[in-house]
Parts: structure tokens; sequence; C-alpha cells
């Protein structure tokens, strides 16, 4: 997105330079003033209706091709094709807990915006060391998943994968923790809120696409134009189950005040675990310290009463 900007603002230097230098060859201040002005307005209105249009593939990035599956990482698992009300057919990976008769929890995996399941294999294995099963779902048109990514289609994914544990594998609800990295932390928070989760897991998410498009381009008014919503914010003021929320101040694209935010309006239980590193990188500089705040705040999952357990 940076890159646009500023390919953009300099094309936009070199229109007002050449009409200026032809405007003053012919005479008069007030009409070269006029050139740029004209010039200015266009370019801003022209960038605003191309960010318009751009939204959907700025913000969704699906990889088609499948790198590696779980057993590259010895990883025993089970393919599942996953059937929305909608009528799409979605591609998830079920991994089971190390330990499967004695797990406690499943998480059900929201990945970010780019790429797809292949691409969290560190992740599946960290959760399996953690004696935790997983279920991991390509959204709409990632993977092999059918369909194209929309922020409805999104959440219908996800609570296609929550109803397949629920009725297919027999987990409680409240036995399941919604995770979600980035993009998928607001699909995470957004689909729990109509739920009864064990827990919710929020890791360098955003506030809201709104929030994330006037940090990006204050001087555009985003909330005019925007076509999306992932409003992370109002969803976890309605949770009521125990959050986590990781976020590093060195992420370079989800600022961190972001997840300070989204933490501070959460409803208790709740913790917060500052990670380290960029916002894709921190996960593989800083494992050891990774894991252990999802080991503390597995700790206080088991010590915590459990008033979702039997609820649907």
């Amino acid at each position: 997105m940076n890159g646009m900007r500023l390919i953009l603002w300099v094309l936009a230097v070199i229109l007002i330079g050449l009409a200026c230098h032809q405007r003053y060859r012919k005479g008069g201040f007030m009409g070269v003033l006029l050139t740029v002005v004209i010039i200015a307005v266009s370019v801003y209105i022209g960038l605003g209706l191309l960010l318009f249009v751009m939204q959907p593939s700025i913000l969704y990035q699906p990889g088609r091709d499948y790198d590696s599956t779980p057993a590259d990482a010895g990883l025993a698992y089970e393919s599942v094709a996953l059937t929305t009300p909608d009528g799409q057919t979605l591609a998830a990976w079920y991994v089971p807990a190390k330990d499967a008769a004695g797990a406690s929890w499943t998480v059900l995996f929201c990945h970010g915006n780019a790429g797809n399941n292949s691409h969290r294999l560190d992740t599946l294995e960290l959760f399996h060391h953690l004696g935790l099963a997983c279920l991991i779902v390509d959204y709409r048109g990632y993977g092999p998943s059918t369909g194209k990514p929309t922020e409805k289609g999104t959440l219908l994914d996800i609570r296609a994968g929550w109803d397949w544990l629920t009725e297919q594998k027999g987990v409680k609800p409240g036995r399941i923790i919604l995770y979600g990295q980035s993009l998928g932390g607001s699909i995470a928070a957004i689909v729990a809120k109509d739920l009864t989760p064990g827990g919710v897991v929020l890791e360098s998410t955003f506030t809201s696409f709104v929030d994330m498009g006037s940090h990006y381009y204050p001087w555009l008014p985003v909330r005019l134009f925007a076509r999306f919503e992932y409003d992370t914010l109002a969803a976890v003021r309605q949770l009521k189950c125990p959050v986590l929320v990781i976020h590093s101040p060195d992420d370079e694209i989800v600022p961190y005040r972001f997840g300070q935010t989204l933490y501070e309006p959460a409803n208790p239980p709740k913790q917060f675990g500052q990670l380290a590193g960029t916002h894709n990188e921190g996960f593989y500089d800083n494992m050891d310290l990774y894991r252990q705040i999802w080991r503390d705040w597995l700790n206080g999952l088991a010590e915590a009463p459990m008033e979702n357990e039997e609820k649907t």
C-alpha cells in the first residue's frame, strides 16, 4: 500500500510540474495556481476511487496451491470438506491433540488475509505440542475452497467450522477456543459474539477495517467509501468469555495501539500477551515467549469456571 501511494504521488508531482511549466510559458500566475488546484483535486479523487475499487484485492490475498500439509510436519490430520449455508465447499484440516483422549481444548483457527492453511504449519505444530486439538479452515477462495472471499462469507465459513466441531466431532462449545491472526482475529471475535466459546484469542488484530484504512490513509475520508466493516472492537465488547490479546509493539502492519484498544473494553477474565518482533516474524523469532503466553493463558482457563460448558 505504501508503494502504491508513493507511485501515485510521484505521478501527481510530475503532472503538476508539466502543467505548470506550460502555463508559466503562456504567462499568468492565476492560471498556474488554478492548474495546480485542479490537478491536486483530480489526483485526490482519483486515488480515492482507485482505493475503493481495489479494496477487495488489498484485503484478501489468497494463495490457491498448498505448499505442504500437516503430514510434512509429522502431524496426523484429517482432511475435511465443510459445506456452508450458501453452498460453498471449504477445505479444512483437523489436527487432533497429542493426547487425543485427554484433550481439553480445541482451537478453531482463523488465519490471516494472505496465503492459505499450508502457511500455518508452525502454529499447528505448536498447538499440537501444547496438547490442543485444532481445526483450521481455508476461507472461500483460499486454497482449494470454492467461491470468492467476502466479509459475510468469511464469517459463514468459520461458523461452518464451529458447526462441524460441535455436531460432527461432538466438541462442547465451552471447550472451543476461537483463535484468529490479524484479519482472522476480527473474524473470530465477530463469530464468537453470537456463540458461547470457552475463549477467544486475538493475535495482531485491528480494531476495525475502517480504523486500518484511516491509519494508512489519514488524508482520505475512509469512512465514506469503506466497503468492509470487520468491526472487531464492537464484537469484543459483546464477548462473554475469557479473552487473550497478543500483540507486539514492533508490529509494523497493525499498530500496537489497536491491540491495546481491543484489550481495554474486553470483559474479564482477560489477559494481554506482549509479544516482540514484526507482524509476520514475531511468532518465529520469539517462539519461547509466544509459547509461554499461551501456556499462562491456558492455565488460567483451566482454573476458571466453565460457564459455557454445556451451552450451544
